[in-house]
């Protein structure tokens, strides 16, 4: 079950890595864009907000890779720390943006959770 927790840790990192990418490197063109549907102009002018955005991602992921290589008991320490964050970060998206958070980003971290806790 700890290879399997350790996967799914890994899943979730690679999950934040990629929006990272989405939000500060892509808004403006068309993966960007199409995350919200958002109009060129409105991708523009968000721009800021989204870079921003996906800096808080990639906090995420590097603190979840952080728990992946850090020996217990500060590895699962670190890994339920971030994955609690990104839960919280999950449900408070989708209740104030959009829904599709709570799919995308809050089950993928509170399936990692509960595994870590398992193997525990």
């Amino acid at each position: 079950m700890e290879i399997a927790a350790k996967v799914l840790v890994g899943l979730v990192a690679l999950l934040h890595a990629y929006i990272l990418v989405l939000e500060m490197f892509l808004w403006e063109r068309k993966p960007g864009r199409g995350l919200h549907g958002l109009s060129p102009e409105m991708a523009r002018a968000t721009a800021p907000l989204a870079a921003n955005q996906g800096l808080y991602n990639g906090f995420l992921a590097a603190g979840l890779v952080w728990g992946l290589l850090a020996a217990d008991p500060t590895g699962f320490r670190v890994r339920v720390f971030f994955l609690v964050c990104v839960v919280i970060a999950g449900l408070y998206g989708a209740a104030t943006a959009n829904r599709r958070i709570l799919v995308a980003q809050a089950l993928p971290g509170a399936l990692a959770l509960a595994a870590v806790l398992v193997a525990r």
